[in-house]
């Protein structure tokens, strides 16, 4: 049974995943812990739960599931619905502090992003550790004595991942086109559905093979339809379509302009829609539709005392701590995808990001202000902790 619920949470939070789809927040007992058995904690995007469980499985262990309003961790931590204050709420509401001798939780390192771990540490006294990027990660990080390989902390996107968001931006789209065309157009739906399906699986699952043409921040045009680099891979394929459907009515008897122009106006939509934001579909590029992709990041070597957390943070692997000399250098820096983290948890501010003007965007500007979906920074407000009386309810 649990299997045929976990199969379900999955088909059905991918379809849409677009949509936020809370669960329960608080304290869940992973196997049979102890008062030794670490902590650990995630968001409460439903399907993020699911898998982070069923990767913990054999492990005994404690989960507490933060409020992020039903997001999952890095969209949700950047975008200001994960912060500081949920997890202090969480550690406070859940009873968590009497069933362990310990005081560290692990925490996702996506979270780094809208989690600033100075302040949970100086308003709980719970030590705060960045787990693996993938939860599949996790016992291996526990059993390795808490440290994370290179791997263990880089984002990627595998084939898996890129099907899921192929999934995510076809049936959504599909939906809304076939219901758009109805009353006009019927027999036209299943074809308009096979096209957005096929489109988006080739966009996504033929990601390796142009993502090297990709453009993010060697332009300051801040709305591109057809980013796909400089050989218009998007042009291509909506010209490519066309000529194939052409093809197809020569062969079988059934040319006319009328029918070419009407396809080509129906792809070109659909083109337009898919690839908007394919950057900001992948975790490895900043969203096209974000001013912060032509950010670049700059160290003060005079303030940088070498404590690594950029590195343990940073999920694509910028920087290298020389920890002899205590000091870390931007080792690829044009590997950035501005997601801030490195900024955020720097004790001593010695990071910031510089725009193309020269202007400094310092860590207090990127920790008081979260960005939405169109890359704007905006302020959130801090969120009162909610505390447990002694029935155990919140108050």
């Amino acid at each position: 049974m649990k299997q045929i619920v976990f199969a379900w949470i999955n088909v059905l939070q991918t379809l849409l995943r677009v949509l936020p789809f809370p669960c329960r927040t608080g304290l869940r007992r992973i196997g049979n812990p102890t008062r030794d058995s670490p902590v650990l904690l995630t968001c409460n995007f439903r399907l993020t739960v699911e898998r982070v469980q069923r990767a913990l499985e054999g492990v005994d262990c404690y989960l507490l599931v933060a409020n992020s309003r039903g997001v999952n961790v890095w969209c949700a931590a950047t975008g200001g619905l994960l912060t500081n204050h949920d997890v202090i709420s969480v550690l406070k509401t859940s009873g968590i502090e009497t069933l362990v001798d310990h005081r560290q939780l692990i925490l996702p390192q996506l979270a780094a992003t809208g989690i600033e771990g100075n302040v949970v540490v100086n308003k709980t006294g719970w030590k705060v550790l960045w787990g693996p990027i993938d939860a599949r990660a996790i016992p291996a990080f526990l059993e390795g004595g808490l440290r994370k390989t290179v791997a263990m902390r880089t984002v990627t996107f595998p084939w898996p991942q890129r099907l899921e968001m192929a999934v995510a931006w076809a049936f959504p789209i599909s939906v809304v086109a076939g219901l758009l065309i109805l009353p006009f157009w019927r027999r036209a739906i299943p074809s308009l559905v096979g096209l957005i399906w096929g489109m988006s699986l080739l966009m996504f699952l033929g990601f390796p093979l142009y993502r090297r043409y990709l453009r993010t921040r060697s332009s300051n045009v801040g709305f591109v339809f057809f980013d796909f680099g400089q050989w218009g891979l998007a042009l291509l394929l909506w010209s490519s379509f066309v000529v194939g459907v052409a093809s197809v009515a020569f062969a079988t008897g059934s040319f006319s302009w009328p029918l070419i122009v009407r396809w080509a106006l129906v792809s070109l939509v659909m083109t337009v829609v898919l690839s908007i934001d394919l950057t900001g579909s992948t975790p490895v590029y900043k969203s096209d539709l974000h001013k912060d992709r032509l950010l670049q990041i700059v160290l003060d070597t005079q303030r940088c005392k070498g404590v690594a957390l950029c590195e343990q943070v940073c999920p694509t692997n910028v920087f290298a701590v020389d920890h002899h000399r205590h000091l870390a250098a931007l080792a690829s820096p044009e590997r950035c995808v501005q997601c801030g983290a490195c900024l955020v948890q720097c004790p001593f501010d010695a990071l910031s990001f510089q725009d193309p003007k020269g202007d400094q965007i310092t860590p207090a500007i990127v920790r008081r202000f979260k960005l939405n979906l169109l890359g704007h920074r905006l302020e959130k407000q801090p969120k009162p902790v909610r505390r447990a009386d002694e029935s155990g309810q919140a108050t």
